[in-house]
């Protein structure tokens, strides 16, 4: 993938992946590993490919939340 051409590393991590869960009072959360703390854990800060990938997984979390 682009985000490994950056560290191979990244591989452990991927694919990148959100969490949707109820808690016991019934609210529903969406998480996800933020990419830009993927690419700093992995050495890899600057990797171009990072905004791209942030932006497409919040859209995602906008999205479930919207509906």
């Amino acid at each position: 993938t682009p985000f490994m051409e950056c560290a191979q590393s990244v591989g452990i991590d991927l694919p990148l992946k959100e969490l949707v869960w109820e808690d016991a009072s019934a609210q529903v959360w969406v998480g996800y590993n933020d990419p830009a703390f993927l690419a700093q854990r992995h050495g890899v800060a600057q990797c171009p490919v990072v905004e791209n990938l942030r932006k497409a997984l919040e859209g995602i979390a906008n999205a479930a939340i919207a509906n």
